[in-house]
């Protein structure tokens, strides 16, 4: 038997926590997409009040513009926060889009967010463009459409809806309401776009591709 002391602190023997680059390069796609986030606020920060108005005005993905072939707003529009400050929605990105690349990989944490967020803004529009053709009043055709939220309540629908079995009872059914009663309270747009990404968002977590590669959420 040895007599020699065994000299290491606990700081020694402990297991190295990853390291903000280790964690930047697993979440990949989180990482981008907050860049690309961050970088478009600053930018719009540092514009006039016209200059925000024309770019959001010509990224808003509304019935306009699918009209006259300018699909390429359904992504542009993603770049933009809008409705809350730049930073609380750049930090909800992080956060839950994080978590979902962390359990599924970064091309289902994608498809998820797309899913989501393209997926919301066809049947908004879609909708729209019904009640523009049927002259029901309140339809507009060059809407303010812009913004993470779709694929945001998507993402974490899912999340909620793989969860552990508290977050699916209380969460999932939490949120629902949540997005229920501000559509019951503002009736605007975005609002039925956040209850139609809640579905998506549920739809998405049945699918055997996803759950096949879900992890357990940390304790």
């Amino acid at each position: 038997m040895s007599d020699r002391l065994d000299t290491r602190t606990p700081t020694d023997t402990a297991a190295p926590r990853p390291s903000a680059r280790r964690t930047a390069a697993r979440l990949r796609l989180t990482t981008a997409y907050v860049l690309l986030l961050t970088l478009t606020a600053s930018w719009l920060a540092s514009q006039g009040h016209a200059e925000r108005a024309r770019f959001v005005r010509h990224n808003s993905s509304n019935v306009h513009h699918m009209e006259v072939g300018k699909w390429w707003t359904m992504f542009t529009s993603g770049l933009v926060v809008d409705g809350v400050p730049a930073w609380a929605g750049i930090a909800a990105v992080a956060v839950v889009l994080g978590l979902a690349e962390w359990r599924w990989g970064p091309a289902r944490a994608a498809a998820v967010f797309a899913f989501g967020h393209l997926g919301a803004t066809l049947l908004t529009e879609g909708a729209m463009w019904v009640m523009l053709t049927t002259h029901i009043p309140g339809a507009l055709s060059r809407a303010r459409d812009v913004g993470i939220s779709y694929g945001l309540v998507a993402t974490g629908a899912c999340l909620l809806a793989l969860g552990p079995a508290p977050l699916r009872r209380y969460g999932l059914p939490a949120l629902a309401l949540t997005l229920a009663t501000a559509w019951t309270l503002n009736q605007q747009l975005a609002d039925a776009g956040h209850l139609v990404a809640l579905g998506l968002g549920v739809l998405a977590s049945r699918t055997a591709w996803l759950r096949a590669r879900a992890v357990p959420l940390p304790h």
